[in-house]
Formats: C-alpha cells, structure tokens, sequence
C-alpha cells in the first residue's frame, strides 16, 4: 500500500507539472468561461436596435374580385417576410417580377387555382406550399360565407385550435438529448485521450530501461493500479474544472440567456443522472485504461503505440457510434442497445444513454454495473500481469500467445 500511494503520489504530480495538459484545461475553462458570456458579450456591441431590413415585394393579383377581400389579408399575414401588395393583372404581376420590381408574384384565378411568377427559383423556395395552404383555407373561407355564416363566424371555426395535455410517465427524449450527448461525447473524449496517455506513458518509461528497477521493486499490480488510478482522477478533474466552470458563469450570466431551453436542459440535469455519469465514468475509464497500459508496456517502441491500441480504439469508437447513431433514431431501446448495456467494453456509454433518455428497470441498471465492476477487476489484475511481462520484452515485438503463456504459465 505505501509503494501504491507512492506512485500514485508520482504520477498525479506528473500530470500538474504537465504543461500540455494545464495547458488544456486552462483553455477549456476559459473557453466554457467566454460561452457563458457570449450575450453579455454581445450586448455590449449593441449600439441599439438596427434598422429594420427592408422586406421584399410580393404581387398578388386575384382575378375573382369576390376573393379579392379574401385573398389579400389572409396572403399578407400567411407571408410575414413579404411586402404584400395588390396587382390589377396577371400581367402586371410578371412584368413587374420580370423587370426586378417585385420578388414574386402569384396571380390567383379562383379559390383553388393560381400561377407563381418568380425570376429565380430557389432551391429552398417554399412560397408555393404556403400559397397552397392559404388558399386551402381561403376556398373554406369562402364555402361557409356562400352558405350563410358570416366572416367572423368564419374566421372563428379556421382559427379554432385544439388543446392536448402530454403526460409523459418516463422520460422525455427530446428535452434530455442535448446534454446526454454532451456527457456521452466527454466521456467518449476523456477514455481516448487519457487511456492513451497512459499506454504513452508505459511505453516511455519502458523505453528509458528505468522500468527493469521499478519491476523489480513494487508489485506490477500496485503500479498499474496506481498509474490507471492517476490518469482517471487527472481526467475527473478536469471534466469537473471545465463543467463546474461552466455552471458558475452560467449562473452569473443566466439573465442575459434568457429562456433558451436547450441551455436550461443543459444546466437542470438531474442529481441521479450526474451520479450515474460518475459511476458509469469511473468504471468505463478504468477498464479501457488497464487495456491501454497493458498494451503499452508490450510495445517495443514508443513509435508502435498507436498501431498496437488500434483495435481497442475501433471497439470503443464503434460502442459509440452504436449509441450515436440510436439516440439520433430515438430508439434508445433497441436490440444493439440492450445488448450493449450488458458488455463491459460498452456498456458505459449505452447503459448510460438509456438511464437518460428511456426507463430502465432497476435491477437492469444494477446488473450492468456488477458485470462492469467485477470486469474492471478482473481486467485491472490481467492487466497487471501482462504488465509485469511485457515492460521487460525488449527487441521482438512479443506475439499475443506469447504473452498469455508468459502470463498464465510463468
């Protein structure tokens, strides 16, 4: 135990003293810092409200006059960002688009039946669907006056809207998904970044030949279990500096965001959901970090670490990409998901995702956490003696039955 808190003492000083990784969460900080305060910010550059843009014409020339009381106020508030204004001809309304005096025109021959006069169709033009609409609504209009009803009595059954309540018994995905994505890409950041480092750092050492003495002198475990540890509060700190940053300015600039509900879902995250981040976090960085140092200390040379921690970068790429792709589906719960709630290697990520975004049952969530907890055990010791094997493998890059032997006969 005193040779483990030593090391662990070691290596935490090594990330304090890192300038690169300071360096990192500095800019982070100060970076989430200016986010926060992007609209006072802005706010003092506002010298007043800009004059407004001038709106482009639109024509509108209605060949039945009957409609013509009809069609022209329900065009003008169906386009807001036109300048309605009435033609006398169909004619008229294109040489007037033709001559660049108007950006369109519509000439309506009856209540269902118009043309659309425009120089330039856009790709994303959708004067035409909102034309069809109003005059959907115009051809009603003009029905129930011919049988009888007056326009206010009209205009009151267009305009009724029906009223629903949603009770939403579990979780609601669509309020929930910007900050599950959030904590899932962090994590998903936070596991690549340091299990790296980590497998850098074994590799280093090992190639220094330092590594023959430190073997020799503490127990391969306490050491990996020390290093591992390190790096995963180095990480939890610097999520914590980076977020809790974020939440202070947040709370000082909260009058100037206004009532934006994507930055509120954000910053009104539950207190059992950061819990369940925190464990999911811990134990995800520890199993993905043994399989990074013990991968580490079987490379040869520093420069064949990222060719040797290849495939364990690809299975946790694609335990996220399978997360990804199903938050973006909205089917949290399907057959990928369930199953990968249950695998160690992604079960961090997916179990996570579905607490957040769906209603597990208890002892789903409880059974997950078991396989993954005695799974970190179980790697972290594995882990260990390949450890102890591979940082004394110089020369020949070691072969995987090779190393198992050495581990499991030796």
């Amino acid at each position: 135990m005193k040779q483990f808190r030593k090391i662990l003492r070691f290596e935490l000083l090594g990330y304090a003293k890192n300038k690169l990784f300071v360096g990192i969460t500095v800019f982070l900080v100060v970076a989430s810092a200016i986010a926060m305060c992007i609209p006072n910010i802005l706010s003092l550059f506002d010298r007043g409200e800009a004059p407004a843009e001038e709106r482009p014409v639109m024509l509108v020339a209605v060949g039945d006059a009957s409609l013509s009381p009809i069609v022209m106020p329900t065009f003008t508030e169906g386009f807001p960002d036109y300048e309605v204004k009435e033609a006398g001809t169909e004619a008229a309304v294109r040489e007037a688009v033709e001559a660049g005096d108007a950006e369109c025109g519509f000439f309506v021959r009856e209540a269902l039946s118009y043309t659309y006069y425009v120089e330039n169709l856009s790709l994303y033009d959708t004067n035409t669907a909102v034309a069809s609409g109003l005059l959907q609504e115009t051809y009603r209009m003009a029905a129930m006056i011919t049988g009888g009803l007056s326009p206010e009595d009209t205009a009151a059954i267009l305009a009724a809207v029906p009223a629903g309540d949603t009770v939403t018994l579990g979780k609601d995905q669509a309020q929930n998904f910007f900050y599950t994505y959030i904590m899932i890409f962090a994590l998903y950041t936070v596991i690549l970044l340091y299990g790296q480092m980590v497998a850098t750092g074994v590799a280093t050492e090992k190639s220094s030949r330092a590594m023959e003495l430190l073997v020799t002198a503490a127990e391969p475990t306490g050491m990996m279990f020390a290093k591992v540890l390190a790096a995963c509060l180095a990480g939890l700190a610097q999520l914590v500096a980076v977020f809790g940053s974020a939440v202070l300015f947040y709370r000082l600039n909260r009058d100037a965001w206004g009532e934006n509900p994507i930055v509120e879902s954000f910053f009104n995250i539950p207190m059992g959901l950061l819990v369940y981040m925190l464990v999911f976090f811990v134990l995800g960085f520890l199993i993905y970090a043994f399989l990074y140092g013990a991968i580490g200390s079987t490379a040869s040379k520093l420069e064949d670490i990222n060719t040797s921690v290849m495939p364990i970068t690809f299975l946790f790429i694609i335990a996220f990409m399978v997360v990804v792709f199903s938050m973006s589906s909205g089917s949290i719960d399907n057959i990928a998901m369930r199953i990968c709630s249950y695998i160690p290697f992604t079960s961090p990520m997916a179990m996570f995702t579905r607490i957040a975004m769906s209603t597990v049952a208890w002892y789903e969530i409880a059974v997950s956490i078991a396989i993954l907890a005695v799974s970190v055990v179980g790697t972290g010791v594995l882990s260990a003696r390949i450890y102890r094997v591979g940082v004394l493998l110089y020369g020949t890059p070691p072969r995987f039955f090779g190393i198992l032997k050495a581990v499991f006969w030796k």
